[in-house]
């Protein structure tokens, strides 16, 4: 909805205008005349639009004036830190009619540069659903309520859909530079279960009054979607909380009445999918794996992992383990070997190997010290 005052200028600054081709202001002056550039160019009534005057060198004294019919007042252009980079704003009055109005700006009253404002037709409130993934159920989407247009003064709006679990409560963008009457709400998650269709959002203000309506289309992925079926890799065993990436698809063996750890990568979750479970005749219980976000952006697909106890009494043998993912459109089973005697690489045979490793580093380093102790205290007594 915003758009930097910096791109704006971009194409005329790295093409030459100002210091991206290593010239400055005072050079340009005598090859191009003063130039007027705007943002938020095409304002509707209420809004404000950005001025900027190119190739120009101003002189020490000389104030820069911008003035247009359109204007309730002139702009003074020489006023520092006036609004953080987005070029001097001069807002357009609610009451302007729509058209074509010129543009001046002057130097110590002589007008040095011309330009034309183009103000666009009022435009009723509306509602805008935006967002990366939207329209699969269980995606979050985000909601822009612009409510610029003569005579609207409220401040409080609530979005609603039957495609929402909850209405939502619209906040006032109040960093929205050009536009101060637009509200928003990010993340609004869309229910897991809708079927696919039409659905409408609209806004309410106070007493219920709908001011906008648009609609959001959802469809579930379908054959031949990335997402469909994703690409699930699992369930792979590890036997250490901390080892997730060292889990192994097959030849996995724990003892009895033992932990272990199941994990499950996709590179395409289903929407909502933010817990699995996996099932095995040899857990106590099914177990639910979590999906672990910061792992799952370290160059890796999307994880999911958690713990399963083993029953303690259960014959030694083979046993499947299975996990249903993507509404059921995908199952995939491996196989967990399970003994009686604990097993070698098992969780809780001990700490992590990079424990031991610290201790036994530990022990020699007191080993060492204590040595060094005694051979002094002999020296002592031999001297004495």
């Amino acid at each position: 909805m915003r758009v930097g005052w910096q791109r704006v200028v971009a194409v005329g600054v790295c093409g030459g205008v100002l210091a991206c081709g290593g010239l400055t202001q005072s050079a340009l002056a005598g090859q191009e005349p003063p130039t007027i550039s705007q943002a938020y160019a095409n304002p509707r009534p209420g809004e404000a639009i950005g001025i900027d005057l190119l190739n120009y060198e101003r002189k020490p004294g000389v104030h820069l004036v911008a003035e247009s019919p359109v204007f309730a007042a002139p702009v003074r252009m020489d006023r520092a830190g006036d609004t953080g980079g987005e070029g001097v704003k001069a807002p357009i009055p609610e009451s302007a009619k729509p058209g074509s109005y010129p543009l001046v700006v002057k130097a110590g009253g002589k007008v040095v540069a011309r330009d034309t404002i183009n103000v666009k037709p009022p435009k009723r409130p509306s509602i805008a659903v935006d967002g990366v993934g939207a329209g699969r159920p269980g995606t979050k989407v985000n909601l822009f309520f612009d409510d610029l247009f003569p005579g609207e003064t409220g401040t409080s709006f609530t979005a609603r859909s039957t495609a929402f679990g909850a209405p939502v409560r619209l906040a006032h963008d109040k960093e929205s530079w050009n536009n101060t009457r637009t509200f928003n709400a990010f993340g609004v998650p869309l229910r897991h279960a809708l079927r696919d269709g039409s659905y409408p959002v609209w806004v309410t203000g106070v007493g219920g009054v709908r001011k906008a309506e648009t609609r959001l289309e959802v469809r579930s992925a379908r054959p031949g979607d990335d997402d469909y079926l994703g690409k699930a890799r699992g369930p792979a065993f590890f036997g250490q909380q901390g080892y997730v990436f060292s889990a192994r698809l097959r030849g996995f063996t724990v003892a009895a009445g033992r932990t272990v750890y199941v994990r499950w990568q996709d590179a395409y979750p289903d929407p909502g999918e933010e817990q699995l479970t996996a099932t095995s005749p040899a857990f106590r219980s099914p177990a639910k794996l979590a999906s672990d976000v910061v792992k799952g952006h370290e160059g890796e697909d999307p994880l999911f992992w958690g713990p399963a106890r083993i029953k303690p009494d259960l014959a030694p043998g083979v046993y499947p383990v299975t996990v249903v993912s993507h509404r059921g459109r995908v199952t995939k089973t491996s196989y967990l070997t399970v003994t009686q005697v604990p097993a070698r690489g098992d969780g809780e045979d001990g700490p992590p190997t990079v424990v031991w490793l610290g201790a036994g580093l530990g022990a020699v380093a007191v080993g060492a010290a204590a040595a060094v102790l005694l051979v002094r205290r002999r020296g002592r007594t031999s001297l004495s």
